[in-house]
């Protein structure tokens, strides 16, 4: 990740900028797996390894826990977000719920092809950030997989439902995704997500769905984390 070491107010770079890069390179720690959950965030010591005041890296902190990607607890300070098992099975059980929902309402007729931009777009991203192994733009990538998916359906009120659901749980999706590379081709999940979009694009609303059920979402989670109907990856 290319993202500059040393960060300071010295630097020309407003505070907003300064922001930014704070939220860049813990967001890209916390999906890559060098932050673990659960591990606490200590104001001083990022200061001190970011070279910056507290004030960027708290607006940072805030932003990444609008996303999902830490919690802040009361006189305990802020800390990686860690799900419970019951939290990470309910979340994929609600996602998979909405994103039949919405492919339902999507198919009634096959789609234009301009509706399947956002899907092309996401596609495209994610097979590039995966050739150049780029952890935080790949999960990125798979996370606006799953929106533009959603938005098929061009429900706004589902899209506002969904994505909490899909920002709560990219910590545990980068964490699938990352142990699948170690396992097989680093390309096997874009291959997943190329074989979704075709079917989308196909019309089929029962093709669509055979493949949504054989996604793999929790595959490469440990056991305790993986439904027991949840499918390996084919």
């Amino acid at each position: 990740m290319a993202v500059a070491s040393r960060l300071s107010e010295d630097d020309g770079l407003g505070a907003r900028s300064l922001t930014e890069l704070v939220l860049q390179r813990l967001r890209g720690e916390i999906l890559s797996g060098a932050l673990s959950p659960g591990e606490r965030l200590v104001e001083e010591h990022l200061t001190r390894r970011f070279h910056t005041s507290r004030a960027p890296l708290r607006e940072a902190l805030r932003l990444l826990g609008e996303q999902g990607l830490v919690d802040h607890l009361p006189r305990r300070g802020v800390r990686v977000a860690e799900l419970s098992t019951r939290d990470v099975d309910e979340l994929f059980s609600l996602r998979d719920v909405l994103e039949r929902f919405a492919l339902g309402s999507a198919l009634a007729e096959p789609p234009h092809p301009d509706r399947l931009a956002g899907l092309v777009a996401a596609l495209i991203m994610m097979e590039r950030a995966t050739a150049r192994d780029d952890p935080l733009a790949r999960a990125e990538a798979h996370r606006r997989f799953h929106v533009e998916l959603v938005a098929l359906a061009d429900h706004q009120h589902l899209s506002r439902v969904y994505e909490p659901v899909i920002l709560k749980l990219q910590l545990y999706m980068a964490t699938n995704i990352r142990r699948e590379a170690a396992h097989s081709s680093p390309m096997d999940a874009v291959r997943r997500h190329r074989r979704l979009y075709e079917a989308v694009a196909g019309g089929d609303l029962a093709a669509v769905l055979s493949v949504l059920a054989g996604h793999g979402a929790r595959t490469y989670l440990p056991p305790d984390a993986q439904h027991p109907r949840d499918p390996a990856p084919s």
